[in-house]
């Protein structure tokens, strides 16, 4: 995962344009990717698909010297994005002040800044460099086009034994950024690599943040209403951060039960947010006419740290150890969600006796013996085929026991005849 991050860091990526179609081309090498190019001018919900943005060339010339004191080829931060195309143009410093964007406060860093849907054009520079230019001319020049073209996502699908849809997105228009979001990106392509014939469809969805994710809500409104059962945002998931869940706009949807179960059973520092119309892509999929069950899974949360949006969120800024947290955890939740069924207790009259059928001995000699036979006990109580609260993440919630336990003893008590799928 992290070596995918330092791969995909240089890339000069933005919500169209060719550094998305090589991201996505990256991505493709590991896994299948169905690739959607949506023309400009494409009415997608209340949005419409802009021009597409590319850019090969930029910088700040100090005349006098010659030097270049701000290089889009040292960082393609250096550039406020979407910036229209500049011919060599002489300025002084006064007249390029109000062109140049800093982080005072953060000296050494460059900021990220855009501008999607005004066409103008900036620069983003260290402080410490704008403190030490002496005042005089300078030339800038952008070499970028602004012009019809397109839109592009991809989708990566596992097919499951159903088609209801566990949907999974990340967002692929940041530039040099490493925690947001390409450590999101390479947690994705590492769980749709690790899902071997799972029940439910898994749907992968790389597309640029908001644009991207109406444009897909758009040409998939069926799918949106009738097939996605689960949903999780991923970003923010390479950072030393703990661990954060933020609820789907339903608040007690399966996937914020779920994730809210392992945070809670894995005793590590977490944080479980309520939902908020603010943030990445749930905020589209939570919309209320679609309000899909789509939570986020991050580390540190939007905006919540240092780093955010500067060009301190390289890929020294991530780890692997932290990804591969990530992963774990996402890989749990969707663990749940795979074996989430309820039963009915075919012999309901009475607690069945279990030592005749061998369970209590075949769990002889297991260190969670004791908890197992609970599991067993509680999952015979509760599974009656009417409640609504009868499915096994229903029972391990009631019974404080980790779902695991729970899954175990009811696949157990299913071997032995005890129990019957109803889901």
């Amino acid at each position: 995962m992290h070596e995918l991050v330092r791969r995909l860091y240089p890339l000069c990526r933005s919500i169209t344009g060719d550094g998305v179609r090589r991201t996505l081309e990256i991505v493709g090498e590991s896994i299948p990717l169905d690739v959607s190019e949506v023309p400009t001018g494409t009415e997608v919900l209340d949005w419409i698909v802009p021009k597409e943005w590319n850019i090969r060339d930029a910088y700040i010339k100090d005349v006098a010297t010659g030097r270049r004191v701000v290089d889009f080829n040292e960082s393609n931060l250096h550039v406020v994005g979407y910036s229209v195309p500049v011919p060599p143009t002489v300025l002084s410093l006064a007249e390029l002040r109000g062109r140049l964007h800093t982080l005072p406060e953060q000296p050494d860093l460059i900021p990220y800044r855009t501008s999607y849907y005004k066409e103008t054009w900036g620069f983003c520079l260290r402080h410490e460099t704008l403190a030490g230019l002496p005042e005089g001319d300078y030339e800038v020049m952008i070499d970028s086009t602004l012009a019809d073209g397109h839109l592009t996502y991809a989708e990566h699908v596992v097919p499951g034994r159903t088609d209801r849809e566990v949907l999974v997105s990340c967002h692929v228009c940041h530039p040099s950024l490493a925690n947001d979001n390409l450590a999101g990106i390479a947690v994705a392509v590492s769980l749709a690599l690790r899902l071997k014939d799972p029940y439910h469809t898994y749907r992968f969805v790389f597309a640029p943040g908001t644009i991207g994710s109406i444009t897909w809500l758009a040409r998939n409104r069926e799918r949106a209403a009738h097939k996605i059962a689960h949903g999780l945002v991923l970003a923010c998931a390479g950072d030393r951060g703990s661990l954060t869940y933020k609820h789907s706009r339903r608040g007690d949807a399966e996937i914020d039960r779920a994730a809210a179960h392992v945070l809670r059973a894995s005793g590590r520092e977490h944080t479980v947010l309520p939902f908020s119309p603010y943030g990445y892509d749930e905020r589209q999929y939570c919309s209320p006419g679609f309000n899909l069950p789509v939570g986020c899974m991050t580390r540190s949360t939007y905006a919540g740290y240092p780093e955010y949006h500067t060009s301190g969120d390289d890929p020294d800024f991530v780890s692997a150890e932290a990804m591969s947290d990530t992963l774990e955890t996402c890989w749990e939740v969707f663990q749940v969600l795979e074996r989430n069924r309820r039963y009915l207790n075919l012999s309901p009259y009475g607690e069945p006796q279990l030592g005749r059928r061998g369970l209590y001995g075949s769990l002889g000699g297991r260190s969670d013996t004791q908890r197992l036979q609970m599991a067993m006990l509680w999952v015979l109580n509760q599974s009656d085929g009417v409640s609504p609260d009868c499915a096994l993440l229903d029972i391990a919630e009631k019974s404080g026991l980790p779902f695991d336990a729970v899954a175990e003893a009811a696949r157990a008590l299913a071997e032995a005849g005890l129990l019957k799928e109803i889901r």
